[in-house]
């Protein structure tokens, strides 16, 4: 199988498609012919040998195709299942993957848009479960227009809170789709907040990391009612929670986001697709930010 592997740390020129022998599903998992696979940040990081020192790497903890081999004890999912879900290998952008995370694709759903789920869904709901939040509250989401931001907003939206979302101008109108009241990041934030709620917020989460932390902990009132996926160095120097995947992930999202898609309570755009083939290319749209939404990988 045609599988994304770099065999040298740099820029997406190190990118290349290699042979590499089709995965057996283990015990619990499936395999899948992948159809689509999600692009992240992580992977140009993991490139770029800001993240793991082994070589070679292959990349994509994402993706979403038609089951095709079942490993010992699956009883959830049959030969020929459209699912969608996390490979744990960190192999998913290839012709076949292994998935050890799975639910089935939403039956509005295409493969691509299926693919751009599973890391947007388990994390935004991650955070939110760790918050806390819930029905009456005011929830301030640092970097709401973003693929994880807009799922926490929508989430926070389903489970009756008042969200208020901080983006660029350009995306406000699109936040306000979602249910969120916008907001301009930038100077100026605390008193564009306190316009829109007098007496602060309930509760922040720091999407962006864009080291607004002390702001977050002024508006919601002190750090233990702030949360942040994105900025380690910060929520260490403010005593604020950092939630990442080893510290209880959320794959219960996973089943139960299909009811929201298919209720028409949640979206997630794709911002762009490319053929596996032109896997650098995703990564410079990716690193220069010019597209709004996932980015996913076409396969097969």
């Amino acid at each position: 199988m045609r599988a994304a592997r770099f065999s040298r740390f740099g820029g997406p020129d190190v990118l290349e498609l290699v042979d590499l022998p089709a995965p057996r599903p283990g015990p619990g998992q499936v395999r899948i012919a992948v159809r689509a696979a999600g692009v992240n940040p992580s992977d140009w990081k993991k490139r770029a040998g800001l993240m793991d020192e082994e070589l070679p790497q292959t990349l994509g903890y994402e993706a979403a195709g038609i089951v095709d081999a079942l490993g010992e004890g699956v009883t959830d999912a049959a030969v020929g299942d459209r699912v969608f879900g996390f490979c744990a290998e960190g192999a998913a952008q290839a012709e076949s993957a292994v998935l050890s995370y799975y639910a089935p694709i939403p039956p509005s759903l295409d493969f691509a848009g299926a693919a751009a789920l599973p890391a947007a869904v388990e994390t935004a709901t991650r955070a939110i479960d760790q918050l806390g939040v819930g029905s009456g509250g005011t929830l301030l989401v640092n970097g709401a227009s973003g693929s994880i931001g807009s799922a926490a907003v929508q989430f926070a939206v389903a489970r009756g809170a008042r969200v208020i979302g901080t983006a660029s101008p350009a995306n406000h109108a699109y936040l306000r789709s979602l249910g969120a009241v916008p907001v301009a990041y930038g100077d100026g934030l605390v008193e564009r907040v306190r316009a829109l709620a007098p007496d602060g917020v309930d509760l922040a989460l720091d999407v962006a990391g864009s080291g607004v932390l002390p702001e977050l902990i002024g508006l919601a009132g002190g750090p233990e009612h702030v949360l942040t996926v994105a900025d380690f160095a910060g929520a260490q120097e403010h005593g604020v929670r950092f939630s990442r995947g080893d510290s209880g992930r959320a794959l219960h999202a996973l089943a139960e986001i299909g009811e929201l898609i298919e209720a028409g309570r949640f979206s997630l755009p794709v911002g762009g697709t490319f053929p596996l083939a032109d896997i650098a290319e995703a990564h410079r749209a990716g690193e220069d930010g010019r597209l709004r939404g996932k980015l996913v990988l076409l396969i097969g």
